[in-house]
């Protein structure tokens, strides 16, 4: 058995998100650090989008999953909050397969707090790239993304908020 972080974190790069499984939980950044104690033992911490984020019960139990169908029968899993997670953590292949699956990525990194004052900004239609935009609701489908509506195709879209 291989017991290395990149054989680890090419077995958790099969992971899909369970709120968005265009991406992984790897491209996503929630994996924060693999500890191999030896064959059979890891360690891994894991930090959520948001403080709430209901999906991290969910990421717990495949990472759990698909760790257990590789050979490895003691898993520690800790959930950490510091450092917080960020969007910054998106990795740029992510943010393009967000873009493509119908959700504007962050555009900005977490120096952007426009959601935080209720500024308003254009976000790009990811469908057909127009700046006019309007936000519908500072919440989307899921607590990390505003809702918006393109006005020239008129498709509504997701924006995943740059936090």
């Amino acid at each position: 058995m291989k017991n290395t972080k990149e054989h680890i974190l090419s077995l958790l790069s099969e992971i899909p998100d369970p709120e968005i499984p265009v991406i992984t939980i790897i491209e996503l950044g929630v994996i924060r650090d693999i500890d191999i104690t030896d064959d059979q033992t890891i360690s891994l911490k894991i930090t959520p989008t948001y403080s709430g984020c209901p999906a991290m019960k969910q990421i717990e139990d495949d990472v759990r999953k698909k760790l257990s169908e590789n050979g490895f029968t003691n898993i520690t899993i800790n959930t950490i909050f510091s450092p917080p997670w960020t969007t910054d953590w998106i990795t740029p292949e992510a943010k393009e397969k967000l873009r493509k699956y119908g959700i504007a990525p962050p555009e900005h990194s977490t120096e952007d707090k426009s959601w935080l004052t209720g500024e308003t900004k254009s976000i790009a239609c990811p469908r057909c790239k127009s700046q006019n935009t309007k936000l519908i609701s500072q919440f989307g489908s899921t607590a990390c993304k505003a809702l918006y509506q393109c006005q020239d195709c008129l498709e509504p879209f997701d924006y995943f908020k740059c936090i």
